[in-house]
């Protein structure tokens, strides 16, 4: 195989990559289409359930027609009877404002998954030149992996970056209600954040090893060369990006959420133990009752509150952590889900354990959070019901474009054995011969004079494309059309299947109806026996 950089790097055996192979193996292969439709399915069932559950408890609550900005009107009125309601604006010089922010911020994020495509432009390079054999035989790997580790370095730091912007471009805007700027900030942090996250992911899936030129025609950055797919193929690239960044995203979110308020308390925690060690245990004369029994003073029934005051402060947008958390880690099991079958399954197991750790974060550690009346989560909803339809183009794509299954389709039924007739051969012999092409080099490697080595790709002897490459590229297309169409009717079938609202809550909102109509027409009839 040709050397992978220009300098240091010496011809390869292609059988070295035979573990890498065999693992890329166990999810880039037949199975993929269907457990990415099954995906793409589940999901659709997830969010329908999910409705329903939610349909449940709106009706036990009663809370079917409550308008979240009818009660700010309310408690408008409640503090002042006499205030105005305040008008409906909109400033087309704002919204433009705005709007160029947003495009420059999205820019920003998208420059700096570019910059991580530099570090490893620059990093595999110096990594063949490196006396540790071991980083030496796996530079590319090991690349990706300290480019994960810095994909994920920088996802926190914009986190709190995008956090900011987010609520400075809110307060541009001069929303009328507190329930438009919470829309208008959820909308807006998810964007930054799912760009943070899933631009360097997409390059990727969609465009690594597909730019990076030829032999002797290179396309460099700095006079490097841009990096090439694992020899295993580009899904192997995907699946550790992916790896790594969830794994670190699960483990270290937990452990920060959990220890920074622990630590926190610890340290409020003299004050507090100064008071209950001054009122704890109360039993002077002036806190008995007649019986004797011990009645608390002023500062003891305090205590509590002061317990409480002392912990981790709490808003209004306190649960917002929490939903975007669930809903990023929604995105990681459905969008690229054909390249990291993995994430549901470790989805899971983080959640079996964070949903512990939020339980003691929020009752002990956390001050309790004020009760808001709702009747659904908002603009989330809209956000998970994008992501599904996303994550239906960006499969299709991972399987028709970035793996190896249409290649093998098309070499099985048009190029291998079984479609010239031979028989008694198994249909995909010759197939890894069949995606190498050959370059003509003068390169010296172990005192043997090595005149032509062969690299991954669909070029004839004059380094042009072959009319093979543009057959199966007009099948990956078609597959990528004929795939998404197959599963939105698919998931259209499976939303209109499942009913959003259970039998039950129709009927008892049918009861509802009917008692209020009832009672209304009982004092209509009041009304005009008193008029006569």
């Amino acid at each position: 195989m040709c050397p992978r950089c220009d300098k240091r790097c010496p011809p390869w055996q292609l059988s070295d990559t035979c573990l890498y192979a065999k693992v890329s193996h166990l999810f880039d292969n037949e199975g993929t289409v269907a457990f990415a439709m099954f995906m793409a399915i589940w999901a659709t069932l997830f969010l329908e359930l999910w409705k329903r559950h939610r349909a449940k408890h709106v009706s036990k609550w009663k809370v079917y027609d409550w308008c979240e900005e009818e009660e700010e009107l309310i408690m408008e009125i409640v503090s002042d009877p006499f205030c105005k309601p305040k008008q409906f604006r909109h400033s087309y010089l704002r919204s433009t404002v705005v709007l160029i922010l947003v495009t420059l911020m999205l820019m920003l994020i998208i420059g700096l998954a570019h910059a991580l495509v530099v570090f490893r432009v620059v990093a595999a390079p110096l990594m063949s030149e490196c006396q540790w054999e071991f980083l030496r035989d796996h530079a590319n790997p090991v690349a990706v992996m300290f480019g994960a580790v810095l994909h994920y370095v920088t996802i926190q730091i914009m986190t709190r970056v995008n956090k900011w912007v987010s609520f400075k471009l809110c307060s541009l805007e001069k929303l009328n209600s507190f329930a438009a700027t919470e829309r208008s900030f959820t909308v807006k942090m998810f964007t930054f954040q799912f760009f943070t996250l899933f631009s360097s992911l997409f390059y990727v899936a969609f465009f690594l090893g597909r730019i990076n030129g030829s032999p002797g025609n290179y396309v460099r950055i700095a006079g490097f060369r841009l990096e090439e797919c694992h020899p295993s193929g580009c899904l192997t690239d995907l699946f550790i990006q992916m790896a790594v960044i969830m794994l670190l995203k699960q483990t270290l979110n937990n452990v920060f959420e959990f220890v920074v308020p622990w630590l926190k308390n610890c340290l409020r925690r003299n004050t507090t133990k100064k008071l209950e060690r001054k009122c704890g245990h109360c039993y002077r004369k002036t806190c008995r009752d007649e019986q004797g029994r011990v009645e608390p003073c002023d500062i003891c029934k305090l205590r509590d509150w002061l317990r409480n005051y002392h912990l981790a402060s709490t808003d209004a947008f306190s649960l917002f952590n929490e939903f975007l958390e669930m809903v990023i880690q929604f995105s990681f099991t459905t969008i690229f889900v054909a390249a990291f079958p993995l994430a549901p399954f470790l989805a899971l197991i983080n959640n079996i354990f964070e949903i512990r750790l939020d339980a003691i974060k929020m009752v002990q550690l956390e001050r309790r959070m004020i009760p808001r009346k709702t009747n659904d989560i908002g603009v989330w909803t809209k956000v998970l019901e994008a992501i599904g339809v996303l994550a239906v183009i960006a499969n299709g794509l991972v399987i028709g474009v970035t793996s190896d299954f249409i290649p093998r389709l098309v070499y099985r039924y048009r190029y291998g054995p079984c479609a010239t007739g031979v028989a008694h051969t198994h249909c995909m012999q010759g197939y890894i011969n069949d995606t190498l092409s050959t370059a003509f080099v003068n390169l010296t490697d172990s005192g043997r004079v090595i005149t032509q080595c062969s690299y991954r790709d669909y070029r004839n002897e004059e380094y042009t494309l072959t009319s093979q490459f543009w057959l199966v590229l007009a099948v990956r297309f078609a597959f990528v059309i004929l795939f998404e169409h197959v599963v939105v009717v698919c998931k259209f079938i499976a939303a209109w299947f499942v009913p959003n609202n259970p039998i039950q809550v129709k009927n008892d909102r049918l009861h509802d109806k009917l008692a209020r109509l009832k009672e209304e027409f009982r004092e209509m009839k009041r009304s005009m026996s008193t008029d006569v």
